[in-house]
């Protein structure tokens, strides 16, 4: 049954990742139509960020009471809901309402699913669950970049991923009673994020869900040492991830010249990295500890940042992209996987939900600013405001590995 258990919770790592890149693949078309200034993808953004930051904080109490899997069930639902809408929608305030569910879907499952596998899997798991959120955000772009090539319109590419958001739901409402089987299993040690992880067969549940009603208030967790440096470090890199994705194909357009139905598909090539990139972690994960997959991630998106600054044309920008992808390819898991090691299997889950609720701060600060900054200075400022954001996540990440668990 965890087999099993595992292969749906794969699916939904899809589903969190479909929507991800549809805005910002489809936004140089989208602002023309809605007949608003192209700094405005960023305040859609940023509803959904508000949402998603509310139920990541109630995320602790949610899967307390019903369970992660009825959390991941009615929230895919809630999102191919707002995404139906999307599809249905010709003006720019009906997309910031159908904003708000879809964000309130997005919180729960994340920091839901994550706590999960953090718990109950290896690092090599993390690592290749998030590979499928990257398949999701990878085909993202190309079913809008299909849309759009064909002349159907940016709202049959939300239609698509909206039928396929909804299969996806009648799956995991079916796989429920796989969620209430699931033991607490053989409960292995949770290794310090600088221990490489040793391989063991059979299935691989690396705690048990059974750790306490208590809930702990914002104040109890931001009181644990070294939960500042984890959610500032957070933080830091959600706003890189989604201000890198959310205008790539914004800075393609008015930087490099490349037309926007191409560039919405070039903009894929971030997720293709990202995606690429988690499976290979998946392998290097059985030698190498979390903390050095997240320095090394941080180094390779470095070296794409210089190949956008470089002045080589668009074979360099493309490059760039797919290097900075493949870079963040490690970090997000790695940092969830270890977070059970620094807080306690106990703490967890309260932990994770200010965490996703830190990175989606990111999400919702970070992408309208620069939108802002796009369209009055320049959008030639991409690649240095990514690079500011990375020294801080590398600088709270240090803080972070000083604590010894």
């Amino acid at each position: 049954m965890t087999g099993l258990l595992l292969s749906v919770i794969y699916l939904s790592f899809i589903s969190l990742g479909l929507p991800d890149s549809l805005l910002g693949s489809a936004w140089p078309s989208m602002y023309r139509e809605l007949n608003v200034p192209v700094s405005y993808s960023g305040i859609i953004s940023m509803i959904i960020s508000v949402g998603t930051i509310v139920s990541s904080l109630q995320s602790d109490r949610l899967t307390k009471r019903l369970g992660p899997g009825k959390v991941t069930a009615v929230s895919v639902a809630m999102t191919a809901a707002a995404l139906l809408g999307f599809s249905f929608s010709g003006s720019f305030p009906a997309l910031c309402l159908l904003s708000i569910p879809y964000g309130l879907g997005a919180g729960s499952v994340d920091a839901a699913l994550n706590n999960y596998v953090a718990l109950h899997y290896s690092s090599r798991h993390m690592s290749w669950l998030h590979c499928m959120w990257g398949v999701g955000a990878s085909v993202g772009p190309y079913i809008m970049g299909y849309a759009l090539t064909r002349g159907s319109g940016w709202n049959q590419g939300y239609l698509i991923v909206a039928l396929l958001q909804f299969l996806l739901s009648a799956i995991l409402i079916s796989s429920l009673p796989l969620w209430n089987r699931q033991g607490n299993g053989s409960q292995n040690q949770i290794k310090s994020p600088e221990t490489k992880v040793s391989e063991t067969s059979g299935e691989e549940i690396r705690g048990t869900m059974d750790i306490g009603p208590a809930a702990l208030s914002l104040r109890q967790i931001f009181s644990i040492p070294g939960a500042k440096s984890l959610i500032t470090a957070f933080f830091c890199y959600m706003a890189l991830e989604t201000t890198a994705s959310l205008w790539a194909s914004s800075y393609l357009t008015f930087e490099k010249g490349i037309p926007s139905a191409s560039a919405a598909s070039y903009a894929g090539l971030f997720f293709i990295g990202i995606t690429l990139g988690r499976a290979i972690s998946g392998f290097l994960t059985m030698k190498l500890s979390d903390t050095s997959m997240i320095r090394l991630g941080g180094g390779i998106i470095g070296l794409g940042l210089i190949s956008l600054l470089l002045p080589l044309g668009k074979a360099s920008s493309l490059l760039g992209l797919s290097l900075m992808g493949l870079g963040c390819a490690p970090i997000y898991p790695c940092i969830i996987h270890s977070t059970p090691v620094y807080f306690g299997a106990e703490r967890s889950q309260a932990v994770i939900g200010v965490q996703m609720a830190s990175a989606y701060v990111g999400s919702c600060l970070m992408p309208p600013l620069f939108g802002v900054l796009g369209n009055h200075l320049g959008f030639f400022l991409y690649p240095p405001v990514l690079l500011i954001f990375l020294a801080l996540m590398i600088l709270m990440h240090e803080k972070l590995v000083k604590i010894k668990p």
